[in-house]
């Protein structure tokens, strides 16, 4: 298995998918109304673009744990799990403080207990959930985009993501810390995956978002020096989600590149020209996750690489 990619994933089915007042305060992504459209209507909505979007996955060979939500607690954002949880090949889970209260709810004692009883897992660190006292916060693998194999995590601060915390987390999981500074024109972007991606051969940034000349700098050397292909995608084409993808392999070891059929649509021929050289691409309708909820494909999906559990 190559060491940055799984084909196995965590995605959480929603049952109240909806618009969440309290990340909107700093999701500059999300929107609160859309003509016609009732609570009801953008749930069952969701649930038709989870459902197909997870057909699309498995039709391609990528195994997906699918865990359904509950209707109580109210959890709107309960499809973005990676925000929460991320597995790592050692066998240890890490488990993340978040900024807004409902969303810490979605931290699912269930799903751990399932992961347990089917992964193999030595360790699950809860150690950084006390900091949400402190009004501190690293949500997951929103906040860190992780090149696995050279053990570099990236993070631009914000909000969401507390400089202080991603360093902690660095030490404790053996990452190289490497932060910067990241606006969508003049907002802080609220999260890295946003406007990053790091595949095995490649990194899709928007090198425009970056304030700070000698972070990015910075950044260009670390690609060149790790030999990823850089993708640098324009705010418009972030702003449709093209920094929000995830590669990830089938059963017979193929990579795919997965995203929003939004995002497909803003790719420029060379860029669509580079991907396939190196992955094929998968890409599903998600209109109303992305409307209401400010996040995409790879938001939805919590990568397991986990060892399976055979006694179990």
């Amino acid at each position: 298995m190559n060491n940055q990619v799984t084909d196995t994933i965590l995605m959480i089915k929603p049952c109240n998918f909806g618009y969440n007042p309290l990340t909107a305060k700093d999701n500059a992504y999300q929107n609160i109304y859309k003509d016609g459209l009732s609570k009801d209507d953008i749930a069952q909505k969701a649930i038709f673009e989870f459902e197909n979007f997870v057909k699309v996955l498995k039709k391609a060979g990528i195994k997906v744990v699918e865990f359904p939500d509950s209707s109580l607690p109210y959890t709107p954002d309960s499809i973005f799990p990676n925000n929460w949880i991320s597995t790592h090949s050692n066998g240890v889970v890490y488990l993340y403080p978040m900024l807004s209260i409902n969303r810490r709810l979605e931290r699912n004692p269930d799903i751990i207990n399932y992961l347990n009883n089917k992964f193999s897992i030595n360790m699950i660190v809860s150690d950084l959930l006390s900091f949400e006292d402190k009004n501190h916060f690293l949500e997951g693998t929103g906040s860190m985009v992780l090149d696995r194999v050279n053990r570099i995590a990236y993070a631009c601060i914000s909000k969401r993501t507390n400089k202080n915390l991603f360093i902690k987390w660095c030490d404790m999981a053996n990452f190289q810390p490497i932060s910067f500074l990241a606006c969508d024109l003049h907002t802080p972007i609220y999260h890295t995956n946003v406007m990053m991606s790091i595949c095995s051969e490649m990194v899709f940034i928007c090198l425009e978002s970056i304030v700070n000349k000698e972070e990015k700098e910075e950044l260009l050397s670390l690609f060149h020096k790790t030999n990823k292909e850089i993708i640098d995608i324009t705010l418009n084409q972030m702003n449709c989600f093209l920094g929000n993808v995830i590669e990830l392999q089938n059963n017979l070891n193929e990579s795919y590149l997965v995203m929003s059929s939004s995002a497909f649509k803003t790719l420029t021929d060379s860029q669509f020209s580079i991907i396939n050289k190196k992955s094929k691409i998968l890409h599903s309708p998600l209109d109303t996750i992305e409307y209401f909820g400010g996040g995409s494909a790879r938001c939805m999906i919590a990568e397991l690489f986990l060892n399976p559990n055979f006694d179990s």
